[in-house]
């Protein structure tokens, strides 16, 4: 029964709030001035705070200030019961599976292979305080130490966000939109957003004043959060542009000067207090699973981006299955621990970070700004996750900094480290399900690799994810060396990230895992070798794309299946392996279909010095190749330099070169590292199936791709429509004797 349910969780509150001074954090978001009072000092929650699992860090306080009453989580135990029968009246007769209107609602997909009982972002959260309210959800790190927010006050911040959000103005269906770093603040912010009955929308950091203008009209954005200075630019340039927008709340740093309805962090929360806990109640108890709640902007490598709405059921349902399928443990069992450091405005970190998080209860470890240009492992050293998820680049560059390392390594070192790698892939690859290690495995994990581990900061996790692009066989090889398995997962924006997913119990090489229970599969259009176009069903899959019917048409058919426009093959067991975009198929003048990927896959496999290799040849009598060598990156612009990396220069020193830059071995046509080049193409061009897959010409451009230089989208993805554009002279010049 609910009532007996309740009683004692009330009483616990009671005595923690009513007996215990606990505090939120001296110096929770201390960023308005250096030794500065944080906006949150101001706030008193009164909440008792046990300790996390974690004993090197300290709970996070707050001092005098506006108190935070302790009946919205009384509330929210109440709550959480309605809400249920509530969740049950869905899918009237009238309801399509696909709306591109952010009002709308659609019909769930609940059929036999997934009938869970739909429910809102609200009544999973209120879950997660019944069971984690004194875990630490959120830990961050300021002056040097780490902090900590336990369930309880997340929720509460959450809960203020939301109120003040109501106090600007925000509209039922309009957006939050969120452009800042991964924080505390991103976080109680959107979900507060959704509490507020509005629509989270991230904005990825990077993104141009004129990208921001077309995400925060194409949303109606009500109010912008956004944590720095730079960003606030972005947004005062654009204003006169955004219709809707009446506020922006500023939360790292202070506006330069008073500007109107320009709100600090600390002046937004105050706001929440002339709304009544009622009221927002009133609006959370009006939510319906079946209604959008988060905005997950593509990354518009063709045109403008699309706007992917995703319901409530979208995000509780995928935070729920997607992760169990990934082997998530739930917070009784062990609480996990995560770094958040990869874009939220993207839906792998979004939902992995932030939904499932609150799902499961685990920590969340916020890492620094600079995560991606060097200080990620420093981060994951103290953390010392259980999960941990990367893009292939994160993980590519995590194998090039170890590679380096060991090349400046004593002769004795770097053996034992080739040693164990050489004898642990063997045995990984041989043997990849066997629990029975031969004694020279073991030896060598416990002599070496254990200890490289421990310097990565994975002495403790369990499970390592990517997603998002292919990753290169050399890489998976290199991690399998170190005894740590790459688990792949499978999904796109449109599919609420996770769709198909590798787990400790359900690995296979190469292959992007099963498709997560209560999802489907099909593949249309298969050729001779069983490879087609990947279509999926599910309660993972979006509403529709915001404002863009012809779009929505084109992805979900009649039956309510997503055309991915991946192409890929199943294997017996019911393991996916990806082969590549269907609009990035390559059909030759002689009318031959040709994969990019592979063939790209295969020359890096061949030529450690090369980096990214961009197959050319649509409508062209013959293939030719792109090329850009491996370099190191500008640690304070990750722009790419033009040093070698430590691979790259074994690689021209094997080969005879003593070139040590990209300009020595472009610029001068280096001959040994040219003929090394293109030895190794035709050992690729003799594992060709045919003739018309072999590559005839290629040249190696004197840049690595890169964000900045626009090959690059904010998650590492290849724009080849870019590519193609701004080497078109080179490309030209491949094929120019043949037009004579």
């Amino acid at each position: 029964m609910p009532d007996s349910r309740v009683t004692p969780q009330e009483s616990r509150l009671d005595a923690s709030l009513g007996t215990t001074q606990g505090h939120l954090g001296t110096r929770f978001l201390n960023r308005l001035a250096p030794g500065g009072p944080a906006w949150v000092c101001k706030l008193n929650l009164n909440l008792r705070y046990q300790q996390g699992v974690r004993t090197n860090v300290r709970s996070s306080s707050l001092t005098d200030g506006h108190t935070l009453s302790k009946e919205p989580l009384s509330h929210a135990l109440k709550l959480s019961s309605p809400v249920k029968v509530k969740d049950a009246q869905l899918n009237s007769p009238e309801e399509a599976l696909w709306t591109t209107r952010a009002d709308g609602r659609v019909h769930l997909r609940i059929d036999p292979s997934c009938p869970q009982t739909p429910y809102t972002v609200h009544r999973m959260f209120c879950e997660a305080l019944d069971k984690y309210g004194d875990l630490s959800a959120l830990g961050f790190k300021r002056q040097g130490m780490w902090e900590h927010i336990s369930y309880n006050q997340y929720y509460l911040l959450a809960r203020k966000a939301a109120k003040g959000f109501l106090k600007l103005g925000l509209e039922r269906a309009h957006s939050v939109a969120i452009l800042g770093f991964n924080s505390p603040e991103w976080f109680f912010s959107a979900v507060g957003t959704v509490f507020a009955g509005g629509i989270v929308t991230g904005i990825y950091t990077t993104s141009s004043p004129e990208a921001c203008r077309y995400i925060a009209h194409d949303c109606r954005a009500n109010i912008i959060v956004v944590d720095t200075q730079k960003q606030l630019e972005k947004i005062l340039k654009i204003w006169k542009n955004l219709p809707h927008l009446k506020a922006v709340v500023i939360f790292q740093e202070p506006p330069p000067t008073k500007m109107a309805n320009v709100y600090t962090m600390e002046e937004f929360m105050d706001l929440g207090n002339e709304v009544t806990e009622e009221a927002l109640d009133t609006i959370i108890n009006a939510q319906q699973p079946n209604q959008c709640c988060v905005l997950v902007y593509t990354s518009g490598t063709t045109g403008n981006p699309k706007g992917v709405m995703l319901s409530q059921d979208n995000i509780t349902w995928t935070a729920h299955y997607g992760s169990q399928a990934g082997d998530i443990q739930p917070a009784e069992v062990q609480q996990e621990v995560v770094v958040s450091y990869l874009p939220l405005s993207h839906i792998a970190a979004q939902i992995y970070d932030l939904w499932t998080g609150i799902q499961w209860g685990a920590q969340v470890c916020f890492a620094e700004t600079d995560a991606l240009k060097g200080s990620l492992v420093n981060t994951l050293r103290e953390v010392e996750p259980t999960s941990h998820m990367g893009v292939p680049r994160v993980w590519e560059k995590i194998m090039e900094r170890i590679q380096e390392v060991a090349a400046q390594s004593g002769f004795i070192r770097r053996k034992m480290l080739l040693w164990a790698m050489s004898v642990t892939l063997e045995q990984n690859l041989t043997c990849p399900s066997s629990d029975l290690k031969p004694f020279t495995t073991r030896l060598a994990d416990y002599l070496v690799l254990a200890k490289v581990r421990q310097a990565l900061g994975f002495a403790k996790c369990q499970k390592n994810f990517y997603g998002g692009a292919p990753m290169t066989a050399e890489t998976q090889h290199f991690f399998l060396g170190l005894n740590i398995r790459l688990y792949a997962g499978y999904g796109l924006s449109e599919t609420s990230g996770p769709h198909f997913m590798s787990s400790p119990y359900n690995y296979r090489l190469y292959s992007s895992g099963k498709v997560v229970p209560g999802c489907r599969v099909k593949l249309v259009n298969e050729d001779a070798e069983g490879i087609g176009e990947i279509c999926l069903w599910g309660r993972t899959i979006f509403m529709g794309y915001l404002n863009m019917e012809d779009k929505t048409c084109e992805a979900i058919d009649a039956d309510g299946w997503l055309h991915t426009g991946d192409s890929g093959h199943l294997d017996a067991d019911g393991f996916l392996y990806i082969t590549g975009r269907l609009k990035e198929l390559i059909i030759t003048a002689g009318g031959e279909n040709v994969p990019p990927v592979p063939i790209e896959e295969a020359v890096k496999t061949e030529l450690p010095i090369i980096s990214n290799a961009v197959l050319i040849g649509d409508q062209r009598k013959f293939l030719s190749m792109l090329l850009t060598l491996k370099c190191t990156l500008d640690p304070d612009t990750s722009d790419p330099t033009d040093n070698l990396t430590e691979q790259a220069v074994e690689f021209c020193q094997r080969v005879g070169s003593k070139a040590a830059t990209v300009s020595e071995v472009v610029g001068k046509k280096d001959e040994a590292v040219y003929q090394a080049i293109e030895e190794g193409i035709q050992r690729v061009n003799m594992n060709a199936a045919a003739r018309p897959y072999h590559i005839q010409k290629w040249a190696v451009l004197e840049r690595d791709f890169s964000i900045s230089g626009g090959e690059l989208g904010p998650t590492m993805k290849l724009k080849r429509l870019t590519v193609l554009e701004k080497y078109k002279d080179i490309i030209d010049s491949f094929y120019q004797e043949q037009k004579k």
